[in-house]
């Protein structure tokens, strides 16, 4: 496994997992009106197409780096491509 930001451009992998944890998460803290509905979804990756069993590939690797998943190109901050872990 490597991180999906390290793919040079043409490379596809396998998502793996996805190790972005929101700050709620961590911490377990909710700003106490919303029973934490409101922050769990910040990054919503599964809305870009970006979930495990997914095969991406590298179009551009900058920042923010461009993938192709699917037949749709999604850029992703370099930070959070570097929490998603692939398989070649």
């Amino acid at each position: 496994m490597m991180p999906l930001g390290l793919l040079g451009p043409g490379e596809q992998g396998e998502i793996v997992s996805i190790r972005a944890m929101h700050a709620w998460e961590k911490n377990h803290q909710c700003c106490g009106n919303c029973n934490g509905e409101r922050h769990k979804k910040d990054f919503r990756l599964e809305d870009l197409g970006l979930r495990v069993g997914k095969i991406v590939q590298m179009l551009t690797n900058g920042s923010p780096v461009l993938l192709k998943v699917d037949e749709s190109r999604i850029a992703v901050d370099r930070g959070l491509a570097m929490k998603i872990m692939i398989r070649r």
